[in-house]
């Protein structure tokens, strides 16, 4: 049985627009990054949203056959990744894949990841990271699953196993 909660902004059972093929969104509640001309401005505050149990986010997972996988977004992520981490555990044994969006980029996340912040776990379970603060001067609505172009979309496992950045070929 998963335990815990996750603040969250909310959730889209359906999404085509934030990773490839049919996903399950989170939007994680706070974020200290506050970009300027963010997509989702309500997530920023820390305090705002609602806290929901891990069990019930993964049975809605369950309850939809069509998904390809899950996006963590929001907010900031790493700032709940313990609990995305045990929640991502869950969704690896459906065979669904991660991506996590972070205003971070991937050198900050494992240079700065240990035993308490868990970004090394979440970074674990996740298949592509979008990485990266929002620039608006960069902003190009061209762009696939990402909204400014110093934002990178990053094959996760195989740039762990090389030690450096490998983007992501989707």
């Amino acid at each position: 049985m998963l335990s815990g909660t996750l603040r969250i902004a909310g959730t889209v059972n359906d999404s085509i627009v934030d990773g490839p093929g049919i996903r399950f969104t989170i939007f994680t509640q706070g974020c200290p990054h506050r970009c300027e001309g963010c997509h989702n401005p309500q997530t920023h505050d820390f305090n705002g949203g609602e806290d929901v149990t891990l069990e019930s986010l993964l049975e809605k997972i369950k309850g939809n056959p069509l998904l390809d996988g899950v996006t963590y977004s929001g907010g900031e992520p790493f700032c709940q990744a313990r609990q995305l981490y045990e929640l991502g555990l869950e969704i690896k044994k459906l065979g669904m894949d991660i991506v996590t969006y972070t205003g971070y980029t991937f050198e900050y996340l494992t240079e700065h990841s240990d035993d308490e912040n868990f970004y090394g776990k979440l970074l674990s379970v996740t298949d592509i990271l979008v990485d990266g603060r929002f620039e608006l001067a960069k902003r190009d609505i061209l762009l696939r699953f990402r909204g400014s172009s110093n934002q990178r979309l990053i094959d996760v496992p195989k740039s762990l196993e090389a030690g450096k950045v490998i983007e992501a070929d989707i």
